[in-house]
């Protein structure tokens, strides 16, 4: 081999060892070939068994349909059916190399080599070559140690890609199983699931439906514009599973608890079809979401008749009401000052998108400390739903209630959460709260007095965050 090759073939491997993404590698790749030979192109097609499709490598795995022209697209597929048992289709034809090299030499404009793992082709590297290119037998023999170069390379992106869509896989299916060790709600364990799902299955738009007095009721996200998702519901049946539009770019996956259908996760994509991968996951990953939500509700039942939040030990939602109503009474009948306080963790689902939903927990605990540390024996702190806490302030008015919910919120501010067991895992991260105040009227209900809180919240919220906003009861 003469030392042209030799240069050309130790280019090669250095541009493989790099670390590029897959367009900067087919560029390279282009670059180098074409320094050695005149060339128009160079694509690397991968194919995939899910969708029966040839993917472009360059191009984050689009498939070819998309990006070829009609003749592109038939003369690749046309190469990939036909280079199996050959070593390159030149040309339009497939061809097996000699023995021996030979003199001979003619012209070329296409040239498909496969693309092999454990001797069987997954793919295929196209080269169009400028016109009147000339090659011969040494040139293809070259080629060849090229496309095994490439193949090697691409064996391993494809796996090293399988094994963390596994691992994201499998985290998916963790995160959505321990949702409820410190969640029960539904209308904040749904959500999540919905994020989960969505960041997963990220080709695709996610919905989910819980079906409440028989009809099917979107949770997650707040939308949905497309009819067909709505008539892909009403066939939904417990007897048989998930259902597929005719363009198989719809999927409806029913959530299902002792054999009835509670709910169900609709997969849908206005450019390519559900894989057959992606049908696969998402059966799995609806039948954990089934028994997550089965469980949320079960155990929001035995919740009833508690009385402390699991995840913060405040009051939980339905003591609180209790209570509102006791003190709500006591301050008409004594006439004594009462204050409603609203409390929001604000970004907090930005928390849980950046860290995961451990260190949401986590900021929600510590968040949960310092208003009970803060706040005096009278004073009733409770967990509202999702990152919300709402304070009802016994014998407190306005300007006392503001002096308390500054004090509180300078509190958060001025002490970060820190997350991560290991000392080098370990990070601090900034929390604020916005915090609306609403003094108490004698003549509305306990009820009004928490939508006028609301409402102050939304307006500090509004306004810019980690601030607090009063409203007066006159």
């Amino acid at each position: 081999m003469d030392n042209g090759k030799l240069q050309f073939l130790s280019k090669i491997a250095d541009v493989l060892t790099k670390e590029l993404d897959s367009s900067e590698l087919v560029r390279e790749l282009k670059t180098v070939l074409g320094s050695y030979i005149a060339l128009k192109n160079l694509n690397i097609y991968v194919f995939d068994p899910n969708s029966s499709t040839l993917r472009n490598y360059a191009k984050n795995w689009g498939i070819i349909d998309d990006s070829l022209d009609i003749e592109g697209k038939e003369n690749a597929y046309s190469a990939y059916n036909s280079i199996h048992g050959y070593d390159f289709v030149i040309n339009n034809k497939a061809y097996k190399l000699p023995q021996t090299i030979s003199d001979i030499s003619f012209k070329i404009g296409s040239l498909y080599m496969p693309i092999v793992k454990n001797g069987m082709v997954f793919g295929i590297i196209e080269i169009i070559f400028e016109n009147d290119t000339s090659i011969d037998m040494g040139f293809l023999f070259l080629m060849k140690i090229f496309g095994s170069q490439i193949s090697l390379k691409l064996q391993n992106i494809v796996l090293n890609e399988q094994s963390q869509v596994n691992v994201e896989f499998h985290d998916a299916m963790k995160n959505i199983a321990k949702i409820i060790e410190t969640q029960y709600e539904l209308n904040y364990i749904v959500p999540l699931i919905g994020e989960m799902l969505d960041r997963f299955i990220s080709d695709h738009l996610i919905y989910v439906f819980l079906k409440q007095e028989g009809e099917f009721k979107l949770i997650w996200p707040k939308a949905c514009n497309d009819e067909r998702i709505f008539d892909i519901l009403k066939r939904l049946d417990s007897s048989y599973g998930f259902i597929l539009t005719n363009d198989d770019k719809i999927g409806a996956f029913p959530l299902l608890t002792e054999g009835e259908i509670t709910g169900c996760i609709v997969a849908r994509s206005t450019l390519e079809k559900l894989s057959k991968r992606d049908i696969d996951y998402l059966e799995q990953l609806t039948r954990q979401a089934a028994v997550t939500i089965s469980r949320a509700n079960n155990y929001s039942k035995i919740l009833q008749y508690a009385t402390l939040d699991a995840l913060t030990s405040l009051n939980n939602r339905r003591q609180f009401e209790i209570r509102l109503k006791q003190e709500v009474a006591a301050a008409k009948r004594q006439k004594n000052p009462l204050c409603g306080m609203m409390i929001d963790i604000d970004f907090f689902k930005k928390v849980n998108d950046t860290y995961g939903h451990a260190a949401g927990d986590e900021v929600l605990k510590r968040t949960a400390e310092k208003v009970k540390e803060l706040l005096r024996e009278s004073d009733i702190p409770a967990r509202y739903g999702g990152e919300e806490f709402a304070v009802l302030l016994p014998f407190t008015g306005l300007e006392e209630a503001k002096v308390v919910g500054e004090r509180l919120r300078k509190a958060v501010e001025q002490n970060p959460v820190t997350i991560g067991e290991e000392e080098v895992d370990k990070k601090d991260i900034n929390v604020t709260i916005s915090m609306g105040i609403a003094e108490f009227n004698p003549d509305e209900t306990g009820e009004e007095l928490f939508e006028r809180a609301d409402k102050a919240l939304y307006q500090a919220k509004e306004s810019g965050r980690n601030k607090v906003i009063t409203i007066s009861g006159k």
